[in-house]
C-alpha cells in the first residue's frame, strides 16, 4: 500500500486525514508564490507552454505556467507528505494531479478567453483539488464525505489565502 497509515472510522483519524491532505493541497497550491517571493529568480522560469498560441489567437497556458511552478507543485507535496504520516509517493501524486487539474483550468480559461488572474469562482479552486482526492480515494480509503470537505476547504482556503497574499502584495489580484 502506498500509504504509511490507513485511516479508519473515527472522527479524530478522519480529522487527521483531512488536514493532512489539506495541507499537502494547499502546498502544492501555493508553493510557486512561495518560491517566487523567496526566490525570484529561481531557475526554470520560463513558460511552461513556451509561449505558444492556439488557433484562436490566445496563449496555450500562459506566462504564469512556468516549469519551475510545475516541478514545485509536484515535488512540494512529496517531500512534505512524511511530516503529515502520508508517503511520499501518495505526495508526488497529489501534487502531480493538482498541477495537471491547475493546467487543465489555466487552459480552459484562456479558450473561455479569461486572462490570467482573473477569477472563476469554483474553476479555479475545484479541478485542483477533486482530480487528485478522487485518485487518492482508493488509495487512502477515503470516503466521498472526506473527498468533498477536503475539496471545499481547500476551495475556503484559496480564497482567503490569495485574499491575504494579495493584500501583503506577494499577489497582483486579489484572487
Amino acid at each position: 500500500m502506498l500509504a504509511y497509515r490507513h485511516f479508519k472510522g473515527d472522527f479524530d483519524s478522519m480529522t487527521r486525514e483531512v488536514l493532512a491532505l489539506l495541507l499537502l493541497l494547499l502546498v502544492a497550491h501555493g508553493g510557486p508564490l512561495l518560491l517566487r517571493m523567496f526566490w525570484p529568480r529561481a531557475p526554470m522560469g520560463v513558460p511552461l507552454d513556451g509561449g505558444r498560441v492556439m488557433a484562436d489567437g490566445r496563449p496555450l497556458l500562459g506566462g504564469s505556467k512556468t516549469v519551475r511552478g510545475v516541478l514545485v507543485m509536484m515535488l512540494a507535496p512529496a517531500l512534505l507528505a512524511p511530516v503529515v504520516g502520508v508517503s511520499p509517493w501518495i505526495g508526488l501524486l497529489l501534487g502531480s494531479l493538482s498541477t495537471l487539474g491547475d493546467l487543465g483550468t489555466s487552459f480552459l480559461k484562456r479558450r473561455l478567453g479569461l486572462a490570467p488572474g482573473a477569477m472563476a469562482l469554483g474553476l479555479d479552486q475545484l479541478p485542483e483539488a477533486l482530480l487528485p482526492l478522487l485518485a487518492c480515494k482508493p488509495l487512502l480509503g477515503l470516503g466521498w464525505g472526506e473527498v468533498l470537505l477536503t475539496a471545499l476547504l481547500f476551495a475556503l482556503a484559496d480564497l482567503a489565502l490569495s485574499r491575504i497574499s494579495w493584500l501583503l502584495g506577494f499577489r497582483e489580484h486579489p484572487h
